[in-house]
């Protein structure tokens, strides 16, 4: 039987087989042959020359998914403990009481999990059929995900907990003692120049000293007696700590890989806390960034790419920056052009603390500026393209953007549930204006915890499948990342991607 898509599967057998001569299956592979439909484009004389291609593509994805340890840099924050608790409460089927009642464990706000793919229609009735996601290809369950990580705070699990404010009180309460036998973080790294002045009194359960290529060999044993310690095929290694200062590139200490190693032996003072991640590639184990600061200088990809390590990750997408990615492409799509984004939260958890320092907001204000340039760069209907020849680093040389504004306050009233306010300021028809006004308010902590499982996950499963071309420009539309996830699982096991042509309700 599948699962349901929220809780524990009841059966751990293939849920969807494809019958096709295309499909192949093995005890240990499933292998399939996708055929990648695309054209080619050229411009002569104003005209658009396009010609079709077809690329015979064979995938093959190991069908056995691997025991997977996750490791969490920034375990006891709110991020961390708000996760851990979770996973145990499904994994324990805590039932709880609320305001508004009983509540039952649930992984909501999972796209793996609590989401779903059509994968055609029954023939009889003509109707679509759905899946979950998380039952389109072999993925560990988010209850199977053995937890552990580093803290700069000494707060066992279960009072990291309490301190976070996040969960219901009554869950709190049945999960504490589960929570207590994880025990406490590991002693983390902390450099005061990469990190906010304020987060200092936090910092007591730290690696002792300045030595830097100490601190990577002592983090490198930490993950290799995880992993023999539990028996483990696979650990995660996944920053969900605050965000660091925004690192410069310099030449000679982190512009290759080499010289990043270099670095680190000679404890060089402007090498940040990218420590972990560059533990994580020397043991060959994938690593997720899920903060805004720039960690994978060219130094990290070079360093990845020599031992063949997954990397990914530029801030986590969870509430603002999620609407906005949707909200922007839907006005840009139907011709309507954007003139202004100014966006606005407040919050009053350790994440908004963090935040209220200059230099990591400035990653942050970095990070999220750039979230609708894909969207712009597709229509030069509405926004002039960049000029050839224009000076670099001029309005020019980027094309045309709408006006993009960001502010964090820290409030600490508020705690976890975190205000959003956007402004959309557009034009539209003949010279006229649109202004589109949208507030939220979430916990931010409840948004933030599903995406984790789900990029722990797939990175799982990206280490037993095809991983993306090197250089490939980032897309930030939420609905072609969706797109393209569900198109390339479904390639996968050899099905098309999904199409709304529909031609069977069109054509007879």
């Amino acid at each position: 039987m599948s699962s349901n898509g929220t809780s524990t599967p009841e059966s751990q057998l293939d849920p969807i087989v494809v019958q096709s001569d295309r499909t192949s299956y093995s005890n240990e592979y499933i292998t399939s042959k996708f055929v990648n439909r695309g054209a080619d484009v050229t411009v002569v004389e104003g005209q658009y020359i396009v010609t079709p291609t077809e690329k015979p593509v064979e995938f093959q994805t190991a069908r056995q998914v691997a025991k997977t340890g996750l490791m969490m840099i920034g375990w006891g924050g709110n991020n961390g403990s708000t996760l851990s608790a979770t996973i145990l409460a499904n994994r324990h089927n805590i039932i709880w009481h609320t305001k508004s009642g009983v509540q039952q464990p649930n992984y909501i706000g999972s796209l793996l999990r609590a989401s779903t793919v059509r994968i055609g229609a029954d023939p009889a009735t003509g109707k679509d059929v759905h899946v979950p996601i998380s039952d389109v290809m072999p993925m560990v369950h988010p209850n199977d995900l053995v937890l552990g990580g580093w803290d700069i705070s000494g707060f066992r699990m279960d009072d990291a907990m309490k301190r976070s404010q996040v969960l219901d009180w009554d869950l709190q309460r049945q999960v504490m003692p589960h929570m207590a036998a994880l025990g406490k973080p590991l002693p983390s790294i902390y450099y005061p120049d990469f990190i906010a002045a304020n987060q200092e009194a936090r910092a007591d359960n730290v690696l002792p000293g300045t030595d830097k290529q100490a601190h990577l060999e002592h983090i490198r044993q930490d993950i290799r007696n995880f992993k023999a310690e539990h028996g483990l095929d696979r650990v995660v290694v996944f920053w969900t700590a605050n965000t660091e200062r925004y690192s410069d590139i310099i030449p000679g200490v982190n512009d290759t890989a080499t010289n990043l190693l270099a670095a680190i032996k000679g404890s060089h003072p402007r090498y940040p806390l990218h420590a972990i991640r560059r533990r994580a590639i020397l043991e060959g184990e994938p690593f997720v960034n899920g903060a805004p600061q720039n960690t994978f200088v060219p130094g990290v990809i070079e360093l990845a790419e020599r031992h063949q390590s997954f990397i990914g990750g530029d801030d986590l997408k969870s509430g603002q920056t999620k609407l906005k990615s949707v909200f922007a492409e839907f006005l840009v799509n139907a011709g309507i052009k954007p003139l202004s984004i100014a966006s606005y939260n407040h919050l009053g958890n350790n994440d908004g603390q963090n935040l209220s320092a200059e230099r990591q907001f400035k990653s942050k204000e970095i990070s999220k500026s750039s979230v609708v340039d894909d969207m712009v760069s597709a229509n030069a209907l509405l926004f002039k393209p960049p000029q050839a020849g224009a000076p670099a680093g001029s309005k020019e040389a980027k094309g045309e953007h709408p006006d993009h504004v960001i502010v964090i306050k820290y409030v600490p009233a508020v705690g976890d549930s975190k205000r959003a306010i956007d402004e959309y300021y557009s034009e539209i028809f003949c010279g006229g204006r649109s202004t589109i006004n949208i507030f939220n308010e979430c916990e931010d902590s409840l948004l933030a915890t599903p995406l984790i499982l789900d990029l722990a996950i797939l990175t799982e499963l990206l280490t037993r499948a095809p991983l993306v071309k090197p250089g490939t420009d980032v897309v930030n539309s939420l609905n072609r990342q969706r797109n393209a996830l569900e198109t390339f699982l479904k390639a996968c096991i050899g099905l098309e991607g999904s199409s709304d042509l529909l031609l069977e309700t069109r054509i007879w």
